[in-house]
């Protein structure tokens, strides 16, 4: 995993980790970049987004260097992962699973009281959860 970022249904980020950090820029572009095709396959969906629980929009498009995963709460907050195309180990389930595990832990912080939603996502627990995440992959 390169990137992992989770943007607001306004498309300004919430959170940002990248790993290694001296392609972060290169990265943030690329997530920026792929929210053109979340908007396209969200509005393909239709009122089928509005049945489902969640929806993982799989690959968003590849590069030659990476894979662009998208996924989007039915609240129209967006995950977006990078992962290094070079990477075969990565099976589109696992990619599921991580995603569930980022929603399952966005979901933890919006319970906390003291967060405001829209606000950038400053917790040890969420850090640590995408730090193991991105190790994992690596």
């Amino acid at each position: 995993l390169s990137q992992c970022d989770s943007l607001c249904p306004q498309n300004y980020p919430l959170y940002i980790r990248s790993v290694p950090t001296e392609n972060e820029l290169k990265f943030h572009y690329t997530v920026h970049t792929s929210l053109d095709v979340v908007d396209e396959k969200i509005s393909a969906m239709g009122k089928a987004l509005v049945d489902q629980r969640e929806l993982y929009l799989g690959l968003l498009y590849p590069t030659e260097d990476y894979k662009v995963y998208g996924y989007v709460t039915n609240s129209k907050v967006k995950f977006v992962m990078v992962v290094d195309s070079s990477n075969t180990a990565l099976r589109d389930n696992e990619i599921r699973s991580m995603f569930r595990k980022l929603h399952n832990s966005y979901t933890d912080i919006m319970c906390n009281p003291f967060y405001n939603p829209g606000d950038r996502i400053h917790s040890r627990a969420f850090d640590t959860m995408v730090n193991s995440m991105m190790m994992q992959v690596c």
